[in-house]
């Protein structure tokens, strides 16, 4: 979850000023029908395609370090706004091309935050700009900030010492600071541009009047330096109406879906991004259903219910309660495209752990960057027999992922489980991207429901 979350009151404006806040068009395609076939077509691509497990446990415990302490600032209303999950961490980019004429950036593709917005320059003469560092607002003719006073402007959190909006000047802009747990921060004009798309059957798309963040002050360890890894950006796909996937819904039908690929193959194959109805999946490809829940406390984020855990077909004892949503927004299990290790509920965690140790027969050893806290030795063992686990959800579907999912190479001859406990009382469980692998998920936020299919993830 390179994961930002606005104050609850943002989330109770009237739903006309989603509509609002853009105009597709296409001289090439026809998206004026909502029940189109048309899709946009997004290539995903993977930075650190071999990142080790204590690379992406430091990333991973980073991220929820700052999401759960981000959501006890949201309970104490301390900060305008906090991050629900997007740190700068994820493993997956996109290329996102903005401006007229189009300027390609690397945007962090992440559905557990909301905002679209890009590092950009105020510089007037850019000859001696590198390009494709940031976004580069007066070589663009599309370029629009928004009014102070223009109603989508309180989509977006302001600075704590801003002018008062004054209607009557021309070019009032419209400010906006995202805060962070750990004190990141991205700021600068909230603004709408053009945004060039591939679609279905390679055709090209012009999203008009995008609303984004044109940040041109960007510090703290989320968004900037070596750690927000060459991304210039992020695109939010989460429920807010300032998200990617909320800003094209009227058009593509609120559904956009995924097939992250094995990133550890070389060369690794291409993941894409998919928004809108793609190709329907034949009766052999049949999709399993789990209803998508939210959270008061993080609206943004995509939750689903486990009801229980099997290991080879034996379910584990542990109690409803561990997996429940509450009524605070407490608990409860997200599927995020940001976070790379899957973490649990530390007692279900703990039963899992038991379960592999007492089925798996191999020798025990430790991984070598002491981050993972169950590793074997396969040394000499073609394919390995590694026990199957298996996730029974709402909807009475089951997740049922393959071990290559759940049990990662540390080093030559070492496996181990890649999960970790989640300790914090009032944090969430999370289906990382490992877990996701090799699978089609479907985010229908029209029907409130995810989709998944082992199959459906040849390209369109």
């Amino acid at each position: 979850m390179v994961v930002w979350i606005p104050l609850s009151r943002v989330f109770f404006l009237c739903i006309l000023l989603l509509f609002s806040l853009t105009d597709l068009c296409n001289s090439q395609a026809d998206f004026n029908n909502k029940t189109s076939t048309g899709y946009l077509k997004l290539r995903l691509l993977h930075r650190n395609p071999f990142v080790s497990p204590a690379q992406a446990l430091s990333l991973d415990s980073h991220r929820l370090s700052v999401l759960y302490s981000a959501l006890q600032s949201r309970k104490s209303l301390k900060s305008p706004v906090v991050s629900g999950a997007s740190t700068g961490f994820g493993q997956y980019f996109v290329d996102f091309r903005i401006g007229s004429p189009p300027q390609k950036l690397l945007l962090v593709a992440d559905t557990g935050s909301d905002l679209v917005w890009v590092k950009c320059s105020a510089c007037r003469n850019c000859s001696k700009h590198a390009p494709g560092l940031a976004f580069l607002a007066r070589h663009s003719t599309t370029f629009a900030p928004i009014h102070c006073y223009d109603p989508a402007c309180q989509l977006v959190p302001h600075p704590v010492k801003h002018q008062p909006c004054n209607h009557t000047l021309l070019h009032s802009t419209c400010r906006y600071e995202y805060l962070y747990a750990d004190e990141s921060r991205t700021s600068g004009f909230f603004s709408r541009e053009t945004v060039t798309l591939n679609t279905s059957f390679g055709r090209v798309a012009r999203l008009k009047k995008l609303a984004f963040g044109c940040g041109f002050h960007i510090s703290g360890p989320s968004v900037s330096g070596a750690s927000f890894n060459g991304a210039h950006g992020v695109m939010g796909l989460g429920r807010g109406p300032t998200s990617f996937s909320s800003q094209v819904g009227k058009r593509f039908g609120y559904k956009f879906s995924y097939c992250l690929m094995d990133y550890t193959i070389s060369p690794p194959p291409t993941s894409y991004l998919l928004i809108g109805e793609t190709q329907p999946i034949t009766r052999k490809q049949m999709m399993s259903f789990t209803p998508l829940h939210t959270s008061a406390l993080s609206p943004s984020f995509y939750y689903i219910g486990i009801k229980s855990v099997f290991i080879d077909g034996v379910g584990l004892p542990i109690d409803p309660s561990i997996w429940a949503l509450d009524n605070q927004g407490n608990g409860g299990t997200v599927i995020d495209s940001g976070t790379t290790l899957t973490f649990i509920a530390e007692p279900a965690y703990r039963q899992v752990l038991t379960a592999f140790k007492k089925r798996i027969r191999l020798p025990r050893t430790t991984d070598p960057s002491s981050s993972l806290d169950f590793c074997v030795n396969v040394s000499g063992v073609a394919n390995p027999s590694l026990p199957k686990l298996s996730f029974r959800l709402e909807g009475d579907s089951v997740f049922s992922p393959p071990a290559r999912n759940y049990f990662i190479d540390a080093a030559e001859g070492v496996k181990c489980l890649a999960m970790r406990p989640v300790t914090t009382p009032s944090g969430f469980s999370i289906i990382g991207n490992l877990m996701q692998q090799g699978f089609l998920f479907e985010f229908d936020r029209e029907r409130s429901r995810l989709g998944f299919s082992r199959h459906g993830c040849a390209l369109p």
